[in-house]
């Protein structure tokens, strides 16, 4: 069962035109919708199911620094700053709490791979530091975990997932952004190769101006025009306990599993060294771009072949003005949970944190990321179609960076001085 986020009453109906067109309705895409409506710029959300629907309410809602890399630390701390500053800008709480974050290593190797991290962002003004045995111990008291290590960011953060995006909507639409819920946009309508409007199920709506942010839907849909974007979809299953007292109110993440306090004064839970990698066609078109990553990271893929494959090919990769697309087909993905994996993140936390052993699980649930080759999104303008610009492929981390994200799609929509430096988000950088 997904998440519950706040409701948001949106419109029932789209203008007949815009400056710019939204499509996805995920908290990256209604963050560039804020901004944009913030300047006074026409701006309309188009979401083929319901807001927030898919990642952008099932993800950890961590806000994190530590272990990105230097080129993405900017929009990370860009991130923070507009965190802290989101309940006062859209006029409602979004669970915002600037609470820490802190990993532990179980090996030397571990803990090498932190001191790296440390080292690579030198001189970048980040307060994370390295902690020993008994600052694990002090910082998350409880713990019979043998660590020999760790690494703590004081100002790392978390939010609500099933608040934030509502919040972010409600404030849009209150400056001038409509959205418009159960709309799918079927393809780009073009002038001389320029982006002119958008053709919807309900029909076409004008624009000069489009901004993809639909997720793992992106890839389908520049799909249509001979746009390669690589992404890969992977799966990770999530838990939540009812309110229950736990170690610390630090989000901690051990190298396979990890918790974070919610504001409902229960934890979310995952098994944070493992995802699953249900194969689908794309996996076979372009894996061989992921060769890098996967010799990497592929003990820690649980790779299956089976209905997830034959789904998707049924779902069809193209979408005409004039025919149901596969956007209407599947509003919203909504993965099985693997039981298996959450079954592991508890045992492996009680193993470590015993006071987790009478949790009280309230809720599972799953969602579906895509990741690019390098981990980070693309957000840059599409040079083979004047207009297009992309904010996708945010492979799991996107909650956390959604609010400068959000602004620099904005500002590469407007012309506008960019919040941080774009090139590590280019398109062409593949």
């Amino acid at each position: 069962m997904a998440p519950v986020i706040t409701p948001v009453q949106t419109s029932p109906a789209m203008p007949p035109s815009t400056t710019v067109v939204v499509i996805g309705g995920g908290i990256v895409g209604l963050t560039a919708a804020l901004n944009l409506a913030e300047r006074g710029i026409p701006v309309t959300v188009l979401e083929k199911g319901r807001i927030a629907g898919e990642q952008s309410s099932r993800n950890l809602g961590w806000i994190r620094k530590t272990s990105r890399g230097r080129d993405d630390l900017p929009m990370a701390q860009e991130s923070d700053r507009l965190w802290a500053e989101m309940r006062q800008r859209v006029g409602a709480d979004v669970g915002y709490s600037q609470a820490g974050i802190m990993y532990v290593a179980r090996n030397e190797a571990q803990m090498a791979a932190h001191e790296a991290w440390l080292a690579s962002v030198k001189g970048l003004d980040v307060d994370s530091r390295l902690l020993t045995p008994a600052d694990i111990a002090k910082l998350a008291p409880g713990g019979i975990g043998k660590w020999v290590g760790g690494l703590y960011t004081p100002s790392d953060g978390r939010a609500e997932p099933t608040l934030a995006a509502s919040a972010i909507a409600t404030a849009a639409m209150a400056k001038g952004a409509v959205i418009v819920e159960n709309c799918a946009v079927r393809e780009l309508s073009l002038t001389g190769g320029a982006v002119s409007g958008v053709v919807t199920e309900r029909g076409e709506i004008r624009c000069s101006q489009v901004l993809l942010a639909g997720g793992v839907w992106s890839r389908r849909f520049l799909g249509n025009y001979g746009i390669p974007l690589l992404t890969l979809p992977l799966v990770a299953s999530v838990l939540r306990t009812a309110p229950m007292d736990g170690p610390t109110d630090i989000a901690l993440g051990g190298p396979d599993f990890s918790f974070r306090k919610r504001l409902d004064g229960g934890y979310t839970i995952t098994q944070r060294g493992a995802l699953f990698a249900p194969l689908m066609l794309d996996h076979l078109l372009i894996g061989l771009k992921y060769l890098p990553v996967l010799r990497k990271e592929w003990a820690n893929l649980r790779v299956s072949i089976g209905k997830d494959f034959f789904d998707d090919l049924a779902l069809g990769r193209r979408s005409r003005g004039n025919k149901v697309s596969p956007f209407e087909k599947l509003r919203t993905i909504d993965p099985p949970v693997n039981q298996g994996l959450n079954d592991e993140a508890m045992r492996n936390l009680v193993a470590a944190w015993p006071g987790f052993k009478n949790a009280k699980v309230a809720q599972s649930w799953a969602g579906m990321i895509d990741v690019t080759p390098d981990s980070h999104p693309v957000i840059a303008p599409i040079a083979k179609i004047p207009g297009l610009t992309l904010a996708s492929g945010f492979s799991g981390h996107g909650f956390g960076t959604s609010p400068a994200a959000g602004q620099l799609a904005a500002d590469l929509i407007t012309g506008a001085r960019p919040i941080v430096d774009p090139t590590p988000y280019r398109f062409d950088r593949f």
